[in-house]
């Protein structure tokens, strides 16, 4: 695998080698010897970032005119690190960026665009709805390196012990469900991550979304919204759920509640897809099934896209931003990212890189399935923001504490301020 990556690194140097050695950069030029560029890596550093690491030798290997400083920033701390250090042209060269993170990123002028570039020279290849998510006012300033989305993970066993045969395809099939699991086998059917993450495809499922970018309006309050939310808080309180668990504990809960057989469904993304596979219910993998999010009243399912970018520092040089464009595309190659999901168990971004070897692994072959019901988030660089008043305002509708057009309007009175030029729907 390693010497076919190298393979993919060399067949990028010759794409790329005319511009890396006329960038006009005395850093980069022959006489200076290698250019050096800065990757900050955002995976996690003790189960992915080997990975990297082994990939960025690999790269060194093929690419003797470029060296890599790597560096790995733990993500929580790395969209402000790379502000500050952006705004002071001290940003590294390239960086691993949240799908959410992007278009901030590119508004503030921080991120080189990327079109016609080496970087992105194999773009048809990538899944569309990636590569639309990295594009800030029709430009492209990211390459999707892995991807995620949610779908329903389901006890096999125990759907099979109370007679269903398939999973449900609309939240009302799964409360009915719910309700069955419970009654046949005495194990809570459903449990509820209340997060604003997890419930968009509560939203999504009425055809709506927080905002309109189109018409410039704010839909998190509106009618379709509203309906999307009470779906979710009659699921929660449907007979057979799991009871809300409202903890900061709440997320390890519910995981170890799922892992364990003591619940039959959650909505979850593939991240967890190797610890629910260590879990005592799935040590036989094949009892994990896999299943688009239910659809909602349009009949329409959707879930939100999550992943990361590679993307380039706008204060670079020339002859930096030749070497960035051209570890980006080695990264981002089908072979790469076939050696990352076989080594982290991540889903490749790329249709060429689901392999017979990587889709071996039951968790990247069932999400593979359902990335087709992703939705894409809106190039807006206050989009992510609105996930903190929507969540708060979330737990409170669930809890019983307000009602969901009072909670909904509450995080419309937040969208708004953070976005005053849109209309409250």
């Amino acid at each position: 695998m390693r010497r076919g990556i190298a393979a993919v690194a060399l067949a990028a140097a010759v794409i790329v080698s005319a511009s890396a050695c006329s960038s006009g950069s005395g850093s980069g030029s022959a006489a200076a010897g290698p250019v050096t560029i800065t990757w900050w890596d955002t995976s996690d550093a003790t189960n992915e970032s080997p990975t990297f690491k082994t990939m960025v030798a690999d790269f060194q290997k093929a690419n003797p005119d470029v060296k890599v400083t790597y560096v790995n920033v733990p993500f929580a701390d790395a969209q402000s690190k790379f502000q500050t250090a952006a705004g002071s042209k001290g940003a590294p060269d390239v960086l691993r960026a949240d799908v959410g993170w992007t278009a901030g990123f590119a508004k503030s002028g921080f991120l080189a665009p990327l079109d016609g570039t080496a970087a992105a020279a194999d773009v048809a290849q990538f899944q569309p709805q990636l590569v639309e998510q990295a594009k800030y006012e029709g430009k492209l300033y990211g390459v999707p390196q892995v991807t995620d989305t949610l779908a329903l993970m389901y006890n096999k066993e125990l759907f099979a012990k109370a007679g269903i045969t398939k999973a449900p395809a609309t939240w009302g099939e799964l409360k009915a469900d719910t309700a069955l699991v419970k009654e046949k086998t005495g194990v809570d059917g459903f449990a509820v991550n209340p997060q604003a993450y997890y419930a968009m495809p509560f939203l999504y499922g009425e055809g709506t979304d927080m905002l309109d970018v189109a018409a410039k309006k704010i839909t998190v309050a509106s009618p379709a919204a509203v309906k999307g939310i009470d779906t979710l808080k009659s699921l929660v309180a449907a007979p057979g759920m799991a009871k809300l668990d409202t903890t900061s504990n709440g997320y390890a809960n519910i995981m170890d509640a799922f892992t364990n057989g003591k619940v039959a469904a959650i909505i979850q993304g593939p991240w967890e897809s190797a610890n629910v596979f260590k879990g005592q219910a799935f040590l036989k993998n094949d009892n994990l099934g896999i299943a688009p999010v239910p659809a909602g009243s349009t009949g329409k399912a959707g879930a939100p896209l999550g992943g990361h970018n590679l993307v380039a520092y706008a204060g670079s040089d020339a002859a930096h931003q030749a070497a960035a464009q051209k570890f980006i595309a080695f990264m981002t190659s089908a072979n790469s990212q076939i050696y990352t999901a076989t080594k982290n168990s991540t889903l490749p971004t790329r249709t060429d890189a689901y392999t017979p070897e990587v889709t071996t692994n039951l968790g990247i072959a069932g999400y593979q399935k359902v990335l087709s019901t992703g939705q894409p988030r809106p190039a807006v660089s206050q989009y992510s923001s609105l996930y903190d008043p929507f969540g708060t305002e979330l737990i409170k509708i669930l809890s019983g504490q307000e009602s969901t057009k009072a909670g909904l309007d509450n995080v419309a009175a937040s969208a708004k301020k953070l976005l005053p030029d849109y209309d409250a729907q």
